[in-house]
């Protein structure tokens, strides 16, 4: 044990300097830029902009050679219901965007991150009561977080050496309306639930607070984890949190036994409010949380088997 864990606390500074130079600013300034649009007048699940948002990821899926996972191509389809306020159109179409990088592996690393938002606020869920009708772009919920996704396939896919674990990329739909989107696929799986290795949710990571720092919430759902972050080193400020559940889609995983961690830099003032855009992004520290996940991932790759622990 001692000198597995000498070799991942080497292997750790080895691959943080590497890391480095993988992550750039400029692709997630893109996507975000084009995800948090007024032109994208806030992704609300079944609207024409939450399509062209699926559409977008689908684009970049493909450009990174990721084979498609879904029923039809990327996409796995499910319907939404609007339940928190009364609307016409209750029932809402609502997509998944999966790709999956096969490494002809046993076991598959989950990453995922919610791509819908809130629309102009009137399906409910917006804390911006004097603004309902504006459009909430959701900037930091959840474009950072796709932003992010979008990131770590193209570095998975472009990093010139064949990993020990598959790795599936989900864009869930839907997320704001109950976690929708990963409760289907957890119902629903592409691939088999018990070859699943553990999953990484990005929800809300472009708000960084250097007095609280990222939190990471879920580190009590393996006893692998202690043993992964032994030794991690990070330019950024980062604490752990015990518990599986919380209000993303991490969840929808932890409560069917697999391990998760859910990367979050916690609530702003713009939080679910029309005033949630672009130009509040922290693109440096974003850059370097998707590297501190880029460790994790890695280290996580010299565990062969992960398991699972409730925490609540």
């Amino acid at each position: 044990m001692m000198y597995r864990l000498f070799f991942l606390a080497t292997l750790c500074i080895v691959q943080h300097a590497f890391s480095q130079d993988l992550i750039s600013e400029s692709n997630l300034k893109t996507h975000i830029a084009f995800l948090a649009s007024d032109k994208m007048k806030g992704r609300e699940t079944g609207s024409r902009q939450a399509e062209k948002a699926a559409v977008y990821i689908e684009k970049q899926f493909k450009q990174f050679g990721l084979q498609p996972k879904g029923e039809k191509g990327y996409r796995q389809s499910f319907t939404a219901k609007i339940k928190k306020v009364p609307v016409a159109d209750s029932l809402r179409p609502a997509d998944n965007v999966i790709g999956f990088l096969d490494n002809g592996a046993a076991k598959t690393i989950v990453v995922g991150a919610h791509y819908d938002h809130l629309g102009h606020g009137t399906i409910g869920g917006s804390r911006d009561t004097l603004n309902i009708g504006q459009i909430h772009n959701g900037a930091d919920d959840n474009a950072s977080g796709v932003a992010g996704l979008l990131e770590l396939a193209r570095v998975y896919t472009q990093n010139d050496r064949k990993e020990p674990f598959n790795l599936l990329f989900i864009a869930f739909g839907a997320e704001e309306l109950g976690l929708l989107g990963s409760l289907h696929y957890t119902e629903h799986p592409v691939i088999p639930l018990e070859q699943v290795h553990w999953m990484l949710n990005m929800d809300m990571i472009g708000r960084y607070n250097p007095e609280n720092g990222v939190a990471i919430i879920g580190y009590g759902t393996s006893p692998a984890f202690p043993e992964i972050f032994e030794g991690i080193t990070s330019d950024i400020k980062f604490y752990t949190g015990k518990d599986g559940k919380g209000g993303s889609d991490q969840t929808s995983f932890y409560l069917k036994n697999i391990p998760v961690l859910f990367f979050h830099t916690g609530g702003h003032p713009d939080y679910h409010k029309s005033t949630d855009d672009a130009d509040k992004i922290d693109y440096r520290s974003l850059k370097a949380i998707l590297e501190l996940e880029i460790n994790v991932i890695d280290r996580s790759m010299h565990v062969e088997q992960m398991e699972f622990t409730w925490t609540n």
